[in-house]
C-alpha cells in the first residue's frame, strides 16, 4: 500500500495530465460538432477494419467444418455413381463401359473395387492400406492395379482392410517384360524418386528401344499379362556386366493414388495347387 501511495505521489502530474486530456477530447468531440463527425467516421473505420479481420479469423477456423461437409458431400455423390453405374450395367447388360485402359485387359478376372485409405511414399518400404478385406474377397497375395497400371500385392488381410505392398517397396519383385519384344526382367524399387524403378536381370541380347512399354508377363499368379507398369527411360548395364539394368518410369502416380482394384483370380487356387504338386513330385523322386 506504501509502495502504490509512492507511486501515485511521484507521478501524480502525469495522472492529472491524462485525466485533462480526455476530459478536452470529450469536451471537444461532443460539443464540436465537425470533430464530432470525425472522430464517428474515424471509429467507424477502426472498427470496421476489426471486425473484418474478426470474421476472417472466425471463417479460417470454420474450415474444418467446411472440409468435413465436403468430405461428406463427396462419400455421398460417389455413392450415388456407383449406384447409378450398376442400375446402367444391370439395364444395358454390358459393363465394359465401365472398363477403360488397363482395367479392360481384366475382364476375364473379377475386380474387387477399392479406395485407398493410407499411403505413403518417403519410406524406403512403402505400404498402403485399402477399405477392402476378408469379408469383400480379398485374399493374401492377391494383386492390385489402378487404371493406370500395376500398384502392387496384398501383404496383410482383415475383415474389412488390406495391406498392399505397392511397387514403392524394397520388399516389391513384379516380374515383366518388355512389349512385343519378349524379354523380361524382374521390377525393383531401390528409393528416391516415386516415378523411377529398375527392371533387372534383362539379357544383354535383347533388342529394344527407349520409351518402350514395360507390362506385366503373365508368368506369376499374380497379374495377368500386359497390365502396364512404365517405359524405358535409360539403359545401364548390370554391376556384374553380364544384363541390363533399365531404368523404367512408373505410370502410376502413387502420390495422387485413391482408386484401385484388387483382382480376385478365380484361376489361382487351382494354378497354386498343381505348381506345389509338381514340386512335391519331384522332391519324391
Amino acid at each position: 500500500m506504501r509502495n502504490l501511495t509512492e507511486f501515485l505521489a511521484r507521478y501524480h502530474h502525469w495522472f492529472l495530465f491524462l485525466l485533462l486530456e480526455v476530459a478536452g477530447l470529450v469536451l471537444l468531440f461532443k460539443y464540436n460538432s465537425y470533430q464530432g463527425s470525425a472522430w464517428f467516421s474515424t471509429a467507424n473505420a477502426v472498427m470496421g477494419k476489426v471486425y473484418e479481420w474478426d470474421s476472417e479469423v472466425q471463417t479460417y477456423f470454420s474450415l474444418v467444418e467446411v472440409n468435413r461437409e465436403l468430405t461428406q458431400r463427396n462419400i455421398y455423390l460417389e455413392k450415388q455413381v456407383e449406384t447409378l453405374g450398376n442400375q446402367l450395367t444391370t439395364a444395358t447388360r454390358d459393363s465394359n463401359w465401365v472398363r477403360r485402359g488397363q482395367l479392360a485387359l481384366l475382364d476375364s478376372y473379377k475386380l474387387i473395387p477399392a479406395k485407398v485409405v493410407s499411403n505413403t511414399v518417403d519410406k524406403h518400404d512403402n505400404f498402403l492400406t485399402i477399405d477392402k478385406g476378408r469379408a469383400d474377397g480379398v485374399k493374401d497375395g492377391m494383386g492390385v492395379v489402378s487404371g493406370t497400371g500395376v500398384v502392387g500385392i496384398v501383404y496383410l488381410v482383415s475383415e474389412h482392410y488390406a495391406v498392399v505392398i505397392p511397387v514403392l517397396s524394397s520388399k516389391s519383385s513384379i516380374s515383366c517384360s518388355l512389349q512385343g519384344r519378349g524379354y523380361f526382367g524382374y521390377l525393383h524399387w531401390t528409393g528416391g524418386d516415386t516415378r523411377k524403378a529398375w527392371l533387372d536381370d534383362v539379357p544383354r541380347h535383347a533388342a529394344f528401344r527407349l520409351y518402350d512399354k514395360v507390362v506385366t508377363n503373365g508368368y506369376s499368379s499374380v497379374f495377368p499379362a500386359g497390365i502396364l507398369v512404365g517405359k524405358v527411360l535409360h539403359v545401364y548395364n548390370s554391376p556384374d556386366g553380364i544384363a541390363y539394368r533399365i531404368q523404367v518410369e512408373l505410370s502410376t502416380d502413387f502420390a495422387k493414388l485413391r482408386d484401385v482394384c484388387v483382382i480376385d483370380n478365380q484361376m489361382l487356387e487351382e494354378r497354386l495347387q498343381i505348381m506345389r504338386a509338381a514340386k512335391d513330385s519331384l522332391k519324391a523322386k
